[in-house]
């Protein structure tokens, strides 16, 4: 399934960029989509994949073999294996200035972006790949349940549900032991696996370095530096905080999320609906599928944050834009939502002008003045 709109905007900055980079988890698509980019571009291209003996040996003399073929476009798939590549491919880049000449592929995004920053300032464009999200699936009714309880995985959103849990078991398996340690990481993936089924179970709430590394007897910086591993490869997010000029006390921990609930579910075990309507974690999970749904259309100009105080002023989203009010978002999994009084403090403390309610719902209706309550299903409507 390739995501169109992405494709189109990329082929954009193929035209006006030396350097177009895709970021993104393993198996989400970022190959896929480069050949199809390639393909309609009908452009005369070189494919390089870094996992293969054969293709790393054509880069053994890299201002060579890059070189030679200085006129075809060439792709560099899983580029954060190759770090040392990047210098040379500025100083290519800046021998002969040509847009649309290499097109990266990475799944270790800080990796990536260090080294690109470092040696391709002014020169690359970065887009981020992400699992499928609503607006790319069907309309039909029931279509936003199947994908919050597989995820967006293509190959696992896409099969019955019994070979869904078994790819999404195997891709953790794989992430832990195989991917993991190509980035130089040396970690034994039973810790790994026992640090991320514990946070599937801490999903959608504060981080507690402490707490956790207590639990999991590790220090707070190894459990920092754990949570940057599965952030750097797309399987955690960080929710900051936000901070405006306000003279309050905020809780300055960040929040923590699955960035895709097919994955969150398979560590807590849970495999079918029924299963995920009674597991207690099921409002977190709802939680986590959403914010990842909103950032998934979220027009680049905003940014996301979550707001608290110690004063119990709270709200689940913020979305903000430079120079414009906050928009306040609550997200419940119920259909006949109630916001708290801790959001109702929360938008007054940040002079919002605009509130959503992301319920399970049909109907859009409002709940008071300037908040409305809107289905997941119709979130293109919130921007």
């Amino acid at each position: 399934m390739i995501k169109r709109s992405l494709k189109i905007e990329i082929e954009r900055s193929i035209k006006k960029f030396p350097v177009v980079s895709i970021i993104g988890s393993r198996q989400v698509g970022k190959t896929t989509l480069a050949k199809e980019i390639l393909k309609s571009a009908g452009k005369n291209a070189i494919y390089l994949d870094l996992e293969l003996p054969s293709d790393i040996n054509k880069l053994n003399d890299p201002e060579l073999y890059l070189g030679e073929n200085e006129d075809k476009m060439i792709i560099i798939d899983e580029v954060q294996r190759m770090p040392e590549l990047f210098p040379v491919l500025r100083a290519l880049i800046d021998r002969k200035k040509k847009n649309g000449r290499f097109l990266l592929l990475g799944s270790a995004s800080p990796l990536l972006l260090k080294n690109s920053s470092q040696s391709l300032a002014g020169r690359i464009i970065h887009y981020e790949l992400s699992p499928l999200s609503l607006k790319e699936i069907s309309g039909r009714e029931h279509d936003y349940k199947q994908l919050w309880l597989k995820g967006g995985y293509p190959l696992s959103y896409l099969e019955p549900h019994t070979q869904s849990s078994l790819w999404r078991k195997a891709f953790i398996q794989t992430h832990l032991e195989r991917d993991i340690p190509q980035l130089g990481i040396r970690i034994p993936s039973p810790k790994l696996h026992r640090f991320l089924t514990m946070m599937a179970h801490m999903n959608g709430q504060l981080l507690n370095a402490s707490t956790l590394a207590r639990s999991l007897g590790l220090s707070s910086p190894t459990i920092n530096h754990y949570l940057e591993i599965f952030e750097g490869t797309f399987i955690l997010r960080s929710l900051r905080t936000y901070h405006p000029n306000l003279k309050k006390r905020l809780v300055k921990s960040p929040k923590i999320y699955f960035r895709d609930t097919g994955i969150l579910h398979t560590l807590l075990n849970i495999e079918t609906y029924d299963a995920l309507q009674s597991n207690p974690y099921v409002g977190h999970s709802w939680e986590a599928f959403v914010i990842e749904q909103i950032i998934a259309q979220m027009p680049a100009k905003f940014s996301p944050y979550f707001y608290r105080t110690a004063a119990g002023a709270e709200i689940d989203l913020i979305l903000k834009a430079e120079n414009s009010s906050p928009i306040a978002v609550e997200i419940k999994y119920s259909l006949s939502p109630r916001l708290s009084k801790g959001f109702h403090y929360g938008y007054q403390d940040l002079g919002c002008k605009k509130g959503v309610v992301i319920y399970p719902g049909k109907d859009i209706y409002k709940i008071a003045k300037n908040i409305i309550a809107l289905p997941v299903n119709r979130l293109v409507e919130l921007f």
